[in-house]
C-alpha cells in the first residue's frame, strides 16, 4: 500500500466531496447547522437612538439647571414628540431617546423636584446608544459556510430572521467490525472488550452537523461486512476495524466487492496508518477508519470532521494553533505524528504536554487530553520551550490528570 501523506491524502478525500442542498430550517433548529446564504440586515439596529441606563433624557444645551418633565420614554412605548428647551423626559434603559434630546443623565446624578428634575452638565452622546450602533441596514452579518451557535443564532434573530438556509446534514452509516467487539449493557466473553470507538465516532459525527446512524458491530465474515456495507443508506460510510491487511481485516475486501474505488489506500500517520478512503459503485463514499480507539479518534479529526465540513459547505480545516512545548522531545519517525496532550499555561502562555503512553489503545489518555500535538515526518528533536503546532479539541472543560 502506498502511504500517503496526511495533507495529500485529506486532499484526495475532499476532491470526491461536494457540497449538499440547501434547506429551510427555523432559526431554533439551526443549532449546530451551516449557512448556505449569507444573512443581511434588512434595518438598523437599534432602530433608533437608545438609552443605556435609568435616568433622564435632555438636551446637553439645557445643562446643568432644572428641567420641566414632560412625560416618560418606556421600552416599548417610547415618547411621542419632540422635546423643547428645558425639558426633560424619564427614560428607561432600552427606551428611545425622544426627539431633540442628545443625552442621558442617570438617575443617581439628578433629583426630582415634583413636576421638575435637577441635572448636572451633561456632555451631548451621553449614555445614548445611536441608531445602527450594533449594525446597519444593509450590513453582512453573517456568510455562507458559517456554523450557526448560540451566539451567531442571537446575531440572526435580532436581524429578524425566522428561519434560514442551511446545508443538508450529511447522513453517516456508522459501523464498527470484529468478533472482539461488545456492546453494552451485553456480557463480554473472555477475548472480548466493549466498543467505545463508535460510540464516541458517533457523538463527534453528531456535534459536527451530521446525522449519525450507527449500526451493531459486525463479525468478522466477508458476506456479514458486505450486506452492511450494501445495506447502509448514506452519503458516507465510516467503518471502524478490518481496515489493515490482516486475515481478520474484511473491509476493504468487502468494499471492493460492492465496486470501491480506492482514493486513499493508506496514511503515513501515527497512529492510524491504515486509514482509507474511496468511492463504492453506487457513489457512496467509505471512509475506513483503524479499530484502535485512539486511532480512529485522531483520524476523525484529521480526515472525518473535514468530510463533514466539506459536505456542509463549511471551512474543511483542521486549525491549527500554535504553543510551547512543555517537555523536550525526540526527533520523529517517518510519519506525521500526532500526539494526544494537555494544554496548560505557564507565564502566560500556551504550553503543550503530551502525555508518556501514546499508545493507540488507550481510552483513558485520550478522555484526559484536550489537543493533539503534531511533529511532522522527520522532525528534529524538540527543546522545552520550542514552537509545536496543536489542534485543540472541543471539551468540556480541562481538568489536570493522574496519567501524566
Amino acid at each position: 500500500m502506498k502511504l500517503l501523506a496526511v495533507d495529500d491524502a485529506r486532499a484526495r478525500m475532499l476532491a470526491e466531496i461536494s457540497a449538499l442542498a440547501a434547506e429551510a430550517a427555523a432559526i431554533q433548529s439551526s443549532i449546530g447547522r451551516v449557512l448556505a446564504e449569507d444573512v443581511t440586515a434588512v434595518r438598523d439596529q437599534p432602530p433608533f437612538a437608545a438609552s443605556a441606563m435609568d435616568g433622564w433624557a435632555v438636551r446637553s444645551s439645557d445643562t446643568p439647571g432644572t428641567l420641566r418633565i414632560v412625560g416618560e420614554s418606556a421600552a416599548g412605548h417610547g415618547y411621542v414628540g419632540a422635546v423643547r428647551p428645558g425639558e426633560a423626559v424619564r427614560i428607561f434603559t432600552g427606551a428611545a431617546v425622544p426627539a431633540g434630546c442628545d443625552a442621558i443623565v442617570i438617575q443617581e446624578d439628578a433629583a426630582r423636584e415634583g413636576e421638575a428634575v435637577v441635572v448636572p452638565d451633561t456632555r451631548s452622546g451621553n449614555h445614548l446608544r445611536p441608531a445602527g450602533g450594533d449594525f446597519m441596514a444593509g450590513a453582512t452579518l453573517l456568510t455562507r459556510g458559517t456554523r450557526i451557535d448560540p451566539w451567531r443564532l442571537s446575531l440572526a434573530a435580532a436581524a429578524g430572521r425566522a428561519e434560514l438556509s442551511v446545508a443538508r446534514r450529511p447522513r453517516v452509516a456508522l459501523f464498527s467490525t470484529g468478533e472482539e467487539i461488545v456492546e453494552a449493557p451485553a456480557t463480554p466473553g473472555p477475548f472480548q472488550i466493549y466498543d467505545s470507538g463508535s460510540r464516541a465516532l458517533e457523538a463527534l459525527i453528531t456535534g459536527w452537523g451530521a446525522e449519525a446512524h450507527r449500526a451493531r458491530p459486525v463479525r468478522d465474515s466477508l458476506e456479514a461486512t458486505i450486506e452492511a456495507l450494501r445495506g447502509a443508506e448514506a452519503d458516507l460510510v465510516v467503518t471502524v476495524g478490518g481496515a489493515s491487511v490482516g486475515d481478520h481485516d474484511l473491509v476493504r475486501a468487502a468494499a471492493e466487492a460492492l465496486g470501491l474505488q480506492m482514493k486513499v489506500a493508506s496514511v503515513a500517520v501515527r497512529p492510524g496508518k491504515p486509514t482509507f478512503f474511496g468511492v463504492l459503485g453506487d457513489g457512496r463514499r467509505l471512509l475506513g477508519l483503524p479499530g484502535n480507539p485512539a486511532s480512529a479518534l485522531v483520524c476523525a479529526e484529521l480526515f472525518l470532521r473535514p468530510i463533514l465540513n466539506a459536505y456542509q459547505g463549511a471551512t474543511p480545516g483542521p486549525e491549527l494553533r500554535t504553543a510551547k512545548a512543555a517537555q523536550p522531545l525526540p526527533a520523529n519517525g517517518p510519519r506525521e505524528h500526532w500526539m494526544r496532550a494537555q494544554l496548560g499555561y505557564e507565564d502566560g502562555v500556551v504550553v503543550a504536554r503530551p502525555y508518556r503512553d501514546q499508545d493507540s489503545s488507550l481510552v483513558s489518555v485520550f478522555a484526559a487530553s484536550d489537543a493533539l500535538l503534531r511533529r511532522a515526518p522527520n522532525a528534529p528533536a524538540v527543546a522545552e520551550g520550542d514552537v509545536v503546532d496543536v489542534l485543540p479539541l472541543a471539551r468540556a472543560s480541562s481538568a489536570r490528570s493522574t496519567l501524566e
